[in-house]
């Protein structure tokens, strides 16, 4: 059995069928189906169902098609130990964070990991918390920021630093130049522009509303934290994001609150039981150092 069955058998099973799978594979069907034939007889069992139109995975081919996914994610992370250089002096580092971290983190993040290691090429992906998970799972990233709840058992959690909620408003708000903290009655007088309900950020807003008794007049929902920040930015409308966001640079204020603001924890994750690279280590010794976000200074 060589490398390249496991890979025409992945190519098959993604792509639903023998000719789609040979198209992205760049070889003829008739080569395709041979090798796929040459493996289950290898392995004395059928893979593939090809009664009906679309080429469908046996329950046994099932099977070995997620031992054979995991074969090649920890054979890529063998190949990266063998190029990566302990001194940093070069490297590459898959890096992920959820929206509202990339919003306001990934600068000085950046900023600071580039002045150390230089040399290390970084890419950096803004993703969901469902895609981060993902990607560490199948080894296309080496470490994400993001939120702890993590589904997948292949995947560590680390506590990094916890981050406080804020009401924020632009300078078109009546509240811009407000110094003295808000009560409840005023939080719930306010109308809100959030992010909508599949980021993580906005269920912790509203588990603080819940806690508050307080029903928020939400008038604008948005799937974008770029975009929302325009939205507050240009309107009289306030939004609950984290504080380090609201920055002069913005145009944005913060509005103390009486009562305690909603925290959250942010943790780094990455696949467990992997090859760890000296630049994903070095990166996350650098965010665990921090004990608080960094200055967005």
């Amino acid at each position: 059995m060589l490398l390249r069955h496991l890979r025409y058998l992945l190519a098959v099973a993604d792509n639903g069928g023998f000719t789609r799978a040979a198209e992205a594979l760049h070889v003829s069907q008739p080569t395709l189906s041979q090798q796929i034939r040459q493996l289950e007889e290898t392995l004395g069992v059928v893979l593939f169902d090809r009664t009906s139109r679309t080429v469908r995975p046996t329950d046994a081919g099932q099977a070995y098609i997620e031992c054979a996914r995991r074969v090649l994610v920890e054979l890529a992370a063998g190949k990266r130990a063998l190029h990566d250089v302990k001194d940093l002096s070069r490297g590459t580092l898959r890096l992920a964070m959820t929206p509202t971290f990339m919003a306001y983190l990934v600068g000085p993040l950046v900023r600071d990991y580039t002045v150390r290691y230089p040399n290390i090429h970084l890419e950096i992906f803004e993703l969901s918390m469902g895609d981060i998970e993902t990607g560490l799972a199948d080894d296309s990233l080496d470490i994400a920021i993001a939120f702890d709840g993590v589904r997948n058992a292949e995947i560590e959690s680390i506590p990094a630093f916890s981050e406080t909620l804020g009401i924020m408003v632009g300078r078109n708000h009546p509240l811009w130049e407000r110094l003295t903290a808000l009560s409840l009655g005023e939080v719930a007088q306010l109308e809100f522009a959030l992010l909508t309900k599949d980021f993580v950020t906005r269920t912790r807003i509203d588990e603080y509303f819940t806690q508050e008794h307080i029903t928020p007049k939400v008038v604008i929902e948005v799937n974008s934290v770029n975009t929302l920040l325009e939205v507050i930015r240009h309107t009289a409308i306030a939004t609950f994001l984290p504080e380090p966001i609201a920055t002069v640079d913005r145009a944005l204020c913060k509005i103390p609150l009486v009562r305690d603001a909603p925290t959250r924890g942010a943790v780094l994750l990455r696949r467990k039981n992997n090859y760890h690279s000296a630049a994903s280590v070095a990166f996350m010794d650098l965010v665990l150092g921090l004990g608080e976000p960094l200055s967005t200074d």
